[in-house]
């Protein structure tokens, strides 16, 4: 798109393709998200202001005739979540509810510290007594009956007409929750409404950990000498083709066997392997541990749509591993690089 002049005809057939494709992604994230495959880059934040910062687009998605109320919590406990996961769930719940309301009504989202001891166990599964924070969204539409409520989290259970829904979204939120730690509890009866209670456990501060306010990086390209490996030729030259716009010197290896061929060859220095996770003939974690017994110091970012453990726990990175997840644009690419490689130049 890039590439391609403003006023061109082209330029509308490649917005409808990039269109589907980001639909497609979305639905594997769900997907992923449910089956706990989904590869999370949590941050310290506060849920306040993430949802503060989606405000905007959730009346937006739920319009204009359904009232959006919000109550923030006051001296809000830090959690460690992936933003974007506090996102999906905030899209999910409300469209949720705006589907249950129909027409006018209001949905509420609340923020609060809930020090759950003992006495919350009863009604709610996998439950840890701790400190949480609770994020709540509730709404005055039609409620559910027994056998709703009760199948509400299955992957595919829709009560929408018509096809409309994928059966996905709770299920989405039901998996991210459980991947952090939390759990979730929801009352609903027809007629009264229903009320989503989502509990995330309270970040303890170490002082090592970096908050999202710190985490920003600005769009910059660079000139160092990076090797990307990626099984699938398309992804490759596309991969390849990004790098370059970047400015960066590219070596390229369509997976991980021409990529050892390609280093014990090379006589330079490489700056930076970027490499998919999972590969038909090697992973990508043991890729970069052999290239880097050739070239030591190497920095390593691995890219996948998911990572079936790799490099993950439950799907939660360890400290110091740099992943970007698929699909990734341009500005992500290179805020990236720029946090993996550091300031090398």
């Amino acid at each position: 798109m890039l590439t391609v002049d403003s006023t061109s005809p082209l330029l509308r057939t490649l917005q409808d393709i990039m269109s589907a494709a980001m639909r497609s992604a979305e639905l594997t994230r769900q997907l992923l998200a449910f089956a706990r495959k989904q590869t999370a880059s949590p941050r310290v934040l506060n849920l306040s202001d993430t949802v503060t910062g989606m405000l905007k687009m959730l009346q937006r998605l739920i319009g204009e005739n359904i009232d959006l109320i919000w109550m923030p919590g006051q001296n809000l406990w830090k959690v460690r979540i992936d933003p974007s996961q506090v996102d999906q769930i905030l899209v999910n719940l409300t469209v949720n509810a705006r589907d249950a309301i129909g027409q006018t009504g209001k949905i509420t989202i609340e923020t609060s510290n809930a020090a759950c001891g003992e006495g919350y166990r009863n009604g709610f599964t996998d439950f840890t007594p701790g400190d949480y924070v609770e994020l709540s969204v509730r709404d005055n539409g039609c409620g559910m009956e027994k056998h709703t409520l009760a199948n509400i989290f299955e992957p595919f259970y829709t009560t929408g007409k018509n096809g409309l829904g994928t059966g996905l979204g709770l299920a989405t939120v039901y998996g991210i929750v459980k991947q952090n730690g939390g759990f979730l509890n929801v009352r609903s009866e027809p007629g009264q409404g229903s009320i989503f209670r989502i509990y995330l456990p309270r970040y303890k501060d170490t002082g090592t950990e970096t908050t999202d306010d710190e985490s920003e990086t600005q769009m910059q390209g660079g000139t160092e000498i990076v090797l990307i490996v990626e099984d699938e030729e398309t992804v490759l030259k596309l991969g390849r083709a990004m790098l370059e716009t970047l400015g960066y010197n590219v070596l390229s290896a369509r997976g991980a066997d021409q990529a050892l061929k390609l280093t014990r060859g090379y006589a330079g220095e490489i700056d930076l392997l970027l490499t998919d996770v999972v590969m038909p003939d090697m992973n990508g974690k043991e890729l970069s541990e052999r290239i880097i017994a050739i070239k030591p110091g190497l920095k390593c970012l691995y890219m996948s749509g998911y990572t079936a453990d790799v490099i993950a726990h439950q799907g939660i990175l360890d400290k110091g591993v740099q992943f970007i997840s698929k699909p990734f644009s341009l500005k992500d690419l290179a805020a990236k690089i720029r946090e993996t490689i550091g300031d090398m130049r």
